[in-house]
């Protein structure tokens, strides 16, 4: 009997790394599956992603000991994570349901191997969807004078839940800096790529006045900076003169769907490191 595990790590660049970590999991008797490294000649930093089982008679707690000593030989950022692990979500939403619906069916389906805790909404729009798929909803309205209060209710499902990624799924609030830093490296939000150009209400019917050609859409991280935090996931499709503006919403709204899905299964896979404000996502 092995069980499976991933090994993500960044450093210093230098050499011997690969080496050092390939030689270390040889002698701990484990087999690597699968590995992709990447060195960025900018940051001088070094990434890598080893997907590797681990005989039965090998106890996790000794090789992350053992990888432990090495990390700190080459200053390595490092986490072992159990690749059998079903990553548990919270999805935020509002009033636009085309992503939620679309993560919904991918998990419900078995495309998207997670465990949805809960879905959380500002308005009441997507309880019966939540109730459709078997998942907990919860309203929780907000305002200027209970935002605070409605944001520790977040924090609180996301810790009893156990939650491991908060997905914003077109969740139309600012998140504050308090919450973002709660939540660093475990939210993902989503939004059209017309920003900063086309910003507030209906930003589809602002790219159909200005006769935009290409639209798109952008996963990335939550940070305290509106809209900029490290873009794991990017997509684009093309439109012409004929496109209504419903139609931009309609191509927008797939857009949308398949960069926020994708982006949800590289982060449970373990497949997007930090680069300072970038990313490095091994697919």
């Amino acid at each position: 009997m092995r069980h499976d595990y991933i090994l993500t790590l960044s450093c210093p660049d230098r050499t011997g790394i690969v080496y050092r970590v390939s030689a270390l999991l040889f002698e701990s008797a484990c087999n690597i599956l699968d590995a992709q490294q990447f060195g960025d000649e900018e940051t001088e930093r070094f990434f890598l992603r080893i997907h590797f089982d681990v005989p039965a008679s090998l106890d996790i707690a000794t090789l992350e000991s053992r990888v432990a000593a090495l990390a700190h030989e080459f200053a390595m950022d490092w986490k072992i994570h159990d690749a059998r692990k079903r990553a548990r979500l919270l999805l935020l939403v509002s009033k636009h349901g085309h992503c939620l619906n679309d993560l919904l069916f991918r998990v419900r389906s078995g495309q998207l191997p997670v465990d949805i805790a809960a879905v959380a909404s500002n308005h009441e729009d997507f309880a019966e969807l939540a109730a459709s798929h078997r998942v907990p909803f919860r309203h929780l309205p907000v305002s200027s004078a209970t935002r605070d209060a409605q944001e520790a209710s977040i924090v609180e499902l996301v810790d009893k839940q156990h939650v491991d990624l908060v997905v914003l799924a077109r969740y139309m609030q600012i998140l504050s800096p308090r919450l973002c830093a709660t939540l660093a490296g475990r939210a993902i939000n989503i939004h059209h790529s017309f920003l900063p150009s086309f910003k507030g209400a209906k930003p589809y019917h602002q790219a159909h006045q200005r006769g935009v050609k290409v639209i798109g859409a952008t996963a990335h991280y939550v940070t305290s900076d509106l809209d900029e935090g490290p873009i794991i996931e990017q997509d684009v499709a093309r439109v012409d003169h004929g496109a209504t503006p419903r139609d931009l919403v309609r191509i927008g709204s797939d857009v949308e769907s398949l960069v926020l899905a994708r982006a949800v299964r590289w982060h449970v896979e373990h497949r997007v490191l930090l680069n300072g404000h970038r990313t490095v996502v091994f697919r």
